[in-house]
């Protein structure tokens, strides 16, 4: 993941661990951190029957994903939880930036980005149209919140795509992800896989000369993850190409006070759930 896309992905994802999101989601209808993760993230969607919502999630157990659909919309609605959501990611952003948030710089950030999501194709990335299609904010600070948003989407469809390339299933992907210590410990917690289906993506990926016998990465293995992240980037190009180097490095200039802000504030922790790399902008 090169520096752009991690600061896409830092500028976007602090919603997740936002201390704001319990009690907004809750004013929506929502008790409990995954009821509003689902609901948050697949809101786009409509209201999505879980089958939809995992196969574009990709990576968390079926069952996980059950749990939370379609009771969430028994519960809430998707345009009351997409308010709550951009709510989540004002009063956060509000107070890990301060006073940034209001400069010329995000402004013209939001812009830039903006061009980005209207220029990026919508064949095959499920995700990044449904969340492109939203409503863009006229705040400068939640317009680029929108739209960082969509292109994680993007990115995460193409990533998506990497892994069924590569022939990866949801609990192998997580079960690499683990071996290489990209995520926590408790990833398989937070990804509802049980401990027999943990065990079993190994042993497919030892079948495969992924894993050794100890459980570590293989050469071969941090090969493979390496080819899924290149082929990742390369599908993520699109929106960034559209740009011309000059506005894609602008943008990326742009959009590192404000990871920083984010990181140092402890808006994202390391290592994460998302295997999301801290951006060289806030070390």
């Amino acid at each position: 993941m090169d520096e752009t896309w991690r600061l896409i992905e830092c500028c976007h994802a602090f919603v997740y661990f936002a201390p704001e999101a319990r009690d907004a989601y809750a004013e929506a209808g929502l008790t409990g951190f995954w009821r509003g993760y689902f609901a948050s993230r697949a809101a786009a969607l409509g209201t999505a029957p879980a089958e939809v919502v995992t196969a574009a999630f990709h990576n968390f157990a079926p069952r996980m994903v059950a749990r939370a659909f379609p009771d969430v919309w028994r519960r809430s609605s998707p345009e009351a939880v997409l308010t709550a959501r951009t709510a989540v990611a004002d009063r956060a952003l509000r107070r890990l930036a301060g006073d940034l948030i209001d400069g010329p710089s995000v402004a013209e950030a939001a812009a830039l980005a903006g061009r980005a999501v209207e220029a990026a194709p919508v064949a095959g990335r499920v995700l990044f149209a449904a969340h492109a299609a939203l409503p863009r904010p006229d705040e400068p600070h939640l317009a680029l919140w929108h739209a960082v948003t969509a292109l994680r989407e993007f990115r995460g469809d193409g990533h998506v795509a990497a892994l069924l390339t590569a022939g990866l299933d949801g609990c192998e992907a997580n079960v690499l992800t683990g071996a290489l210590g990209l995520t926590p410990p408790e990833q398989r917690d937070h990804r509802g896989w049980t401990e027999e289906e943990w065990a079993d993506a190994a042993g497919r990926l030892r079948a495969r000369g992924l894993l050794g016998d100890d459980g570590a990465p293989t050469p071969e293995g941090r090969a493979e993850r390496e080819t899924i992240e290149d082929v990742t980037d390369r599908l993520a190009r699109p929106p960034l190409d559209a740009l011309g180097p000059d506005g894609a490095a602008r943008l990326t200039d742009l959009l590192r006070p404000l990871a920083r802000g984010i990181v140092e504030g402890g808006g994202i922790p390391f290592p994460n759930a998302m295997a999301m790399p801290r951006p060289a902008a806030s070390v």
